[in-house]
């Protein structure tokens, strides 16, 4: 046995162990210092935080997390938002989930090779038409980052298209020029945002700057400094290493598009520059790639922070769960157990048109939409801010009046009847019925008292002394008395706020009469001095008073100073009156109103009498109860600075009177009282009961018709009933998921029930037939149905006290194991079609169903592969047609129908941008039947940046474009018309329609739930080409 040092060792452990760590000190630092040569760096597998707490969600030795925690030790400082990024708490939602909790990214960590000749220039990438200002928008498109509108290059780091609703995607390589700490700043007109990776690769990204988050921020070209978060900390950069960069950039429809990256050493006093073309190089080159060819385009933090946080509320009720969206995973009750639980009765309703000549696209009046239980939640009531086409007002009504033609206002205790009130005070007035301002306030401070209204010389009635037991004036009177009483206008007139004008010569005879106080006769008409005031002005034909709750206005008021009008005098304040203004301007009236010069007093007789007379007329209580409107006093006060303009210059007591004056109207105005006690009654009101049937094509934020709960449950409680005769109480109802129905008020009505059941043995099983509610007595339909039902022709109800009996219509019946063909035209649509096939080979995974198939046809399509591209999406079926020429939609339509082989299938004519929900195959299958049925269900079509976790935009009633049908009915009726709609495109659904009405099916219409049509630029569309000159690099476009 060999001598070891055991004892030596035991000395030296100390030693030993220190050299040991030397060692693995010394290799760790070569290995570093290797990698770091090479653009990398070691990378932890366990993180901790600034307080040494370990960080939970690490990721593996190439995560995300660890790169950007090793930022710290290489840049000289770094922004808060980086700062939170390293602490797992990134505030652009790199972890949704929250901290800690790291979210799965596809980020790209192999760089490609670089080349020298990349320099000078970036990747450009644009996302057209695409609605909104925030980088957030761009991001919720659905295309973005791999699959752009546009690929081309740019030299710098400026780019201004003069183009709104877009969004740009700028990356490559920043080369600095020498070694230190470099500042960066961004700007741009809407929000964008610069992010820089440490080294060459984008998994390593980082926010250093940006311009807003919400879209409404924005600079002016060059505005390098405006907001704080525009410019980045220090970074420390080295000449001979490139950092990957990206630019993001949100432009709207408004302001000048524009963003620009600038950089400036860390020095005191310098300023932002541009970055050029020296100092910048491409990613990778494109320009030799399909636009099918994503594999290269890089993906970042920058383009993937982008996931949606989760949100506790759906953005509509559409989006609620409901058990319509996964019924059909149930079992189905087979077929042959529900044959004879019904009688079968011919089925022919009266709404069919068949051989029923029908003008060019007058088919859609004869669609009509069917009833559906329970609510399935496809009116668009987050839409109807915008649009309230559901209510059966008019939009200019319910802006100005509102639902209050649906509440009762309850009535105050012991008050009066407000629309009493307001009803009586919606009168025009007449001019010269209104007293003069003097007038008001002596009626206020007198008692009530008889009045006589004696002839005028002019035709007008001066106020007469009566005896004081004379009673008062009233409006029940059987003479009424004529003093300056309100009369009925018969002409037009103007809206009057204001004060009265004065009275005019002439009166109408007045209809309504308000008793109001006065203390004594008034005085005889006084002369208007020339001098004091300019020429006459012509008095408002008539006036009109806003109606306005009257509260109640006590007769007798306590003594206050009296109304000051014009010149002073010695006369009693009790008695001192004002001159009219001139009423007229004709020389006949001015010669038959003058007056003498001054005041003239009140003679004893008209005095005589202490008790106050009643004077009909509103303008007092309209004063005391009408709130005073904005600006209103200050139109009265310029309206008296007009009149002293108009006398002799220096009249300085005039205007000091008529301001006093102004102030004590506006004293007894008051502010509009607020009753937060008021109460009222409303009734239920279902504004569902108002629709009919009929296919409005006006409103399209509605949903489906809703069917009353009380007839579905009637209807299912009787199918119940014959079910468990049948089957001996085999079956139990859970709940009933569905009820559709379409009525025909002569025969009776069809209903689709979908019931889930509980067998005795424990297992849950789906119902789902056609049943048919016939109306006692009613006739079967033609000749044809009549010899094909086992019935008689005059079908009578077995039910002995008459009521509608179910039955099982004949031929009525849908199959659940057909085959469907989406048949789908294409051409230079690339990004389309790979979403396309990636939403089929999804709905196949999901629902399990193999039982469809996928034909393209393909117009020469230049910008992918359609046929690689089919083989390599994983569907159960497919078929790819190639044909030559423009593009043509009946042509491609009619060639996918043709290559169908099956007669007893279904072809669903479809659309490219189509969003499918997962029960899209058994809504096609339950609504098409053989001779009987076609399916068009309507489409919600999203609006500009809308996607359909938060769909806004509107239900596609016009359009039929999106229509299943077996084949052998296709072929029946002819098919597409290829020969007229070969050089336009767009009516050739509605001529389809027409015939397959013609030919006696029903079209049943639906709006389905989570079915979308998406947004999509129609630029590039039809062979369209751009009006400005190729350039000499042209980029890689695509047709959307």
């Amino acid at each position: 046995m060999p001598w070891f040092p055991v004892k030596k060792i035991r000395k030296q452990i100390k030693l030993l162990l220190l050299l040991v760590l030397l060692t693995c000190a010394a290799w760790l630092t070569y290995v570093h210092l290797s990698l770091v040569r090479q653009g990398r760096a070691l990378r932890q597998r366990l993180g901790y935080g600034r307080d040494g707490e370990k960080l939970s969600g690490v990721t593996d030795s190439r995560g995300v997390r660890a790169a950007l925690a090793t930022q710290r030790a290489e840049d000289s400082s770094e922004s808060r938002e980086e700062e939170l990024v390293s602490e797992g708490r990134d505030p652009g939602m790199l972890y949704p989930g929250g901290a800690g909790r790291a979210l799965v990214l596809n980020l790209t960590r192999q760089v490609p090779a670089w080349r020298e000749e990349y320099k000078g220039q970036v990747n450009l990438h644009v996302f057209e038409d695409w609605c909104g200002g925030a980088v957030g928008q761009l991001r919720r498109n659905l295309h973005f980052p791999l699959f752009p509108h546009t690929r081309t290059t740019v030299k710098k780091l400026a780019v201004s298209p003069k183009w709104k609703n877009y969004g740009l995607r700028l990356f490559g390589f920043i080369h600095p020029a020498r070694d230190g700490d470099v500042q960066f700043s961004v700007a741009s007109d809407d929000n964008s945002e610069f992010w820089l990776s440490p080294n060459e690769s984008p998994a390593g990204a980082q926010l250093v700057a940006f311009v807003g988050k919400t879209g409404s921020e924005w600079t002016a070209p060059g505005e390098f400094t405006k907001f704080s978060s525009q410019v980045s900390k220090p970074r420390r950069l080295m000449a001979s290493r490139r950092y990957y960069f990206e630019l993001l950039h949100k432009q709207d429809d408004r302001g000048s598009d524009h963003v620009e990256v600038g950089w400036r050493a860390f020095l005191p006093g310098l300023k932002f520059e541009v970055i050029g073309s020296a100092h910048i190089s491409l990613y990778t080159d494109e320009s030799s790639l399909k636009m099918d060819h994503v594999a290269h385009v890089p993906q970042s933090p920058a383009s993937h922070v982008a996931g949606r946080p989760p949100q506790e509320e759906p953005r509509a009720d559409m989006l609620r769960p409901d058990p319509r969206d996964a019924f059909f995973l149930t079992p189905r009750v087979e077929p042959s157990d529900l044959e004879n639980v019904l009688e079968p009765c011919a089925y022919a309703p009266t709404y069919v048109v068949k051989d029923f000549p029908i003008a060019r696209y007058q088919g859609l009046q004869f669609v009509y939409l069917s009833f559906v239980y329970p609510n399935d939640h496809t009116r668009l009531t987050h839409m109807e801010t915008d649009n309230k086409c559901f209510y059966r007002e008019s939009p200019l009504y319910l802006e100005r009046f509102g639902f209050y033609k649906y509440m009762k206002m309850d009535r105050e205790e012991g008050g009066e009847d407000r629309e009493d009130v307001q009803r009586r005070a919606f009168l025009f007035l007449n001019p010269d019925d209104f007293l003069d301002d003097e007038d008001d306030g002596e009626l206020l401070d007198a008692g009530l008292g008889p009045t006589e209204a004696p002839r005028r010389k002019g035709g007008r009635q001066l106020p007469a002394p009566a005896a004081p037991s004379e009673a008062p004036t009233t409006p029940a009177a059987p003479t009424p008395r004529r003093s300056r009483a309100l009369s009925w206008a018969a002409r037009q007139l103007p809206l009057f706020l204001g004060r009265a004008p004065p009275p005019r010569p002439a009166a109408r005879p007045s209809n309504v009469y308000v008793t109001r106080v006065r203390p004594g006769l008034r005085a005889p008409p006084r002369a208007r001095p020339l001098g004091a005031r300019g020429p006459p002005r012509q008095p408002l034909p008539g006036v009109f008073l806003r109606p306005r709750p009257l509260p109640r206005v006590p007769l007798r008021a306590p003594p206050r100073p009296p109304w000051a009008r014009g010149h002073r005098t010695s006369s009693p304040p009790a008695t001192e009156l004002r001159a009219p203004a001139p009423a007229l301007a004709t020389q006949e009236s001015r010669e038959g109103r003058a007056r003498a010069p001054g005041l003239a007093a009140p003679t004893a007789d008209s005095n005589s009498s202490s008790e106050a007379r009643a004077v009909t007329s509103f303008l007092s209580l309209s004063h005391v109860s009408r709130p005073q409107l904005p600006g209103e006093g200050e139109e009265d006060e310029e309206e008296e600075g007009d009149d002293d303009e108009e006398g002799a210059p220096g009249d300085e007591n005039a205007s000091e009177d008529s301001e006093e004056a102004a102030d004590l109207v506006r004293g007894r105005w008051r502010e509009d009282a607020i009753d937060w006690q008021r109460t009222f009654s409303v009734g239920n009101v279902d504004f569902e009961l108002l629709r009919s049937d009929w296919n409005d094509l006006r409103c399209n934020v509605s949903g489906n018709l809703q069917l009353p709960e009380a007839e579905a449950v009637d209807v299912v409680a009787q199918y119940m009933e014959r079910l468990n005769i049948r089957h001996s109480g085999r079956y139990a109802l859970l709940r009933i998921v569905n009820v559709e129905k379409r009525r025909d008020s002569a025969r009776g009505s069809r209903f689709l029930l979908e019931l889930e059941l509980q067998e005795r043995g424990g297992r849950r099983l789906r119902l789902s037939e056609y049943v048919f509610l016939r109306l006692p007595g009613a006739r079967a339909g033609d000749a044809e149905e009549d010899r094909q039902s086992p019935e008689p022709a005059a079908a009578a109800s077995a039910r002995p006290d008459g009521r509608p009996e179910l039955c099982r219509p004949l031929r009525l019946a849908w199959r659940q194991d057909v085959m469907v063909h989406f048949v789908v035209p294409v051409k230079n649509q690339a990004r389309w079609v790979i979403q396309f096939l990636a939403d089929m080979a999804a709905l196949h995974a999901r629902t399990g169903d193999a039982r469809f198939s996928v034909v393209l046809v393909d117009f020469e399509s230049e910008d992918m592969d359609v046929e690689r591209a089919l083989r390599a999406a994983r569907l159960p079926r497919y078929q790819y047609l190639r044909r030559a020429g423009n593009f043509e939609r009946s042509a491609g339509l009619q060639a996918g129908v043709d290559a169908v082989e099956d007669a007893s299938s279904i072809v669903f004519l479809c659309d490219l941008h189509i969003h499918f929900p997962p029960s899209i195959l058994d809504g096609i299958r339950k609504h098409c039947v053989e001779g009987k049925l076609a399916f068009a269900p309507v489409v919600m079509r999203l609006s500009c940046g809308s996607s359909p976790g938060d769909p806004h935009g509107y239900w596609e009633v016009n359009g039929f474009g999106l229509f299943g049908i077996y084949k052998s009915d296709f072929d029946r009726i002819g098919g597409m018309n290829t020969e007229e709609f070969r050089d336009q495109w767009g009516g050739e659904d509605w001529e389809l329609l027409d015939r397959v009405l013609q030919a006696g099916l029903e079209v049943e219409r639906l709006r389905v739930r989570n079915f979308y049509h998406h947004f999509h630029s129609k630029r590039g569309m039809w062979d369209a080409r751009s009006r400005k000159a190729a350039r000499k690099v042209a980029p890689r476009k695509e047709a959307p």
